[in-house]
């Protein structure tokens, strides 16, 4: 029998904000152990929590994002644990009234735009983390109370790869918002993976397992590669499936069982008492909706239609906003969007990496760019010219036009002048030429370069092909 894969991601996100989600302590990484915390944070008896505007903004700005419906009542409720990162015994979480409801994300994935729809992405508050060391363990809270966005998908995906690339465009989607910064290595992106297995065109549903707290998105591919046939092994044995729950041991590359039949009515959700529910009102909505940004695979996508674009470089547009803003403003002007793009992405982003230069602090204006795809095109200029001009208008800031002048660059296209190089270059080197008038094709090209070397760069190298060969063959 056939198997197939059933997978649900919650992608945990810190949200960008400079405090925590209940009280004034900043959201900060990197912070002495325990320095960022209040009587709010720690969970301290008779302290009453204050909701983070700027983090229900974020929320409902990523149900946007994520085409999803910004509900216009939305509560927190607490979920009940005893574990020593949560200081209050109990995470303020939103249960059966979250924020935002029913989205989708569009991603590319195997040569084509696939769909995986979102159940909800709702606001809680993140936990301390724990450090053991040899003879003892620790609890920092600093994290405890940061702000919190769950993300919840449907049960869309259907291989460890789909899921890489969904959160990789879930992540890019959230930079591009300004939602969060999504800093892996700071811990900002957390991940819980729900994976099923089935025989193929059931409609029923296996036994989830969950595998809990991955913190790359390689791990959460590396552990569906290891899960999903463990499953499927399972099975084919006449074996039986009981929901649990799972951690990824990274070094042993293997998934180890941590706990079974974990369900909802386990945590005990009831509203919490100190906080009010929220209902967005118009203006608030539209403030938010304000801050709406084309989304990464949108934007991919107009370039390629818009600008004749390929994929790669509409990519490399979507990874380097500034630097797509910057080709954009040029490009309109432009009949051959192509050709700036070209040395936008070739020349311009060189030079702005080897100088750590930024688009604001460009010394030329941007219309110089298509002053130089105009000599090129017109044959003012060669391109290995045009290579030195841009060089020198990224350096001093002047028009192409104007080095082109100040330093006689300007192509060499009469051929009475090609010629004379020509004759030269032929008479001293007869072993090329006797190569060529062989039948060695290659022996053209050495000829053509040493021509160009001899003009300094400057004849027209389509009159040089030309010119050699009527004489070579004469």
């Amino acid at each position: 029998m056939e198997y197939e894969a059933v997978i649900g991601l919650e992608t945990h996100v810190q949200l960008k904000t400079r405090s925590k989600m209940w009280c004034g302590c900043a959201n900060e990484f990197g912070a002495p152990p325990n320095t960022n915390v209040c009587p709010v944070c720690l969970g301290l008896p008779g302290v009453l929590p204050v909701a983070n505007e700027q983090a229900m903004r974020l929320t409902a700005l990523t149900g946007l994002l994520l085409n999803c419906t910004v509900s216009r009542y939305a509560k927190f409720d607490r979920k009940n644990y005893f574990y020593p990162d949560m200081p209050k015994n109990y995470q303020i979480t939103q249960y059966d009234n979250p924020s935002t409801v029913k989205g989708y994300v569009d991603f590319e994935f195997a040569g084509r735009v696939e769909r995986v729809h979102i159940t909800r992405a709702h606001l809680e508050e993140d936990v301390g983390k724990n450090f053991h060391f040899e003879r003892n363990s620790a609890v920092d809270f600093n994290r405890a109370g940061v702000p919190l966005m769950e993300i919840v998908s449907e049960p869309d995906i259907t291989s460890a790869d789909m899921a890489y690339e969904y959160l990789n465009a879930l992540k890019d989607i959230l930079i591009y918002g300004g939602v969060s910064d999504c800093d892996m290595e700071k811990g900002m992106v957390r991940c819980d993976v729900n994976v099923s297995v089935r025989p193929k065109g059931s409609e029923q549903l296996g036994a989830k397992i969950e595998i809990k707290n991955m913190n790359s998105f390689s791990g959460v591919r590396k552990a569906l590669e290891y899960e999903i046939p463990r499953q499927i092994d399972v099975l084919t044995k006449n074996g039986k499936l009981l929901q649990s729950t799972r951690r990824w041991d990274d070094a042993a590359g293997a998934t180890e069982e941590m706990r079974t039949k974990e369900f909802a009515h386990d945590y005990r959700y009831f509203p919490d008492p100190d906080l009010m529910p929220f209902a967005p009102n118009d203006e608030w909505l539209a403030e938010v909706r304000g801050r709406v940004v084309e989304l990464p695979l949108a934007r991919k996508q107009r370039f390629m239609r818009d600008y004749q674009l390929p994929a790669s470089d509409a990519q490399a547009f979507v990874w380097d906003v500034p630097l797509g803003n910057y080709f954009e403003s040029i490009a309109k002007q432009s009949k051959n969007p192509k050709a700036v793009a070209n040395w936008v992405i070739n020349n311009l982003r060189a030079k702005m990496g080897e100088n750590q230069t930024a688009v604001a602090d460009l010394k030329f204006k941007p219309e110089s760019i298509l002053e130089l795809v105009a000599l090129v095109e017109s044959k003012t200029v060669s391109s290995s010219i045009a290579q030195q001009v841009f060089a020198e208008m990224f350096d001093t800031g002047k028009s192409p036009v104007a080095i082109v002048q100040e330093k006689g660059l300007a192509q060499v296209s009469d051929t009475g002048t090609i010629e004379i190089f020509c004759d030269e270059v032929i008479a001293a080197n007869p072993g090329p030429v006797v190569d060529y008038q062989h039948g060695k094709a290659a022996a053209l090209n050495f000829l053509k370069g040493q021509v160009m070397k001899l003009s300094k760069g400057k004849a027209n190298p389509n009159l040089v092909g030309e010119i050699l060969e009527r004489k070579l063959k004469g």
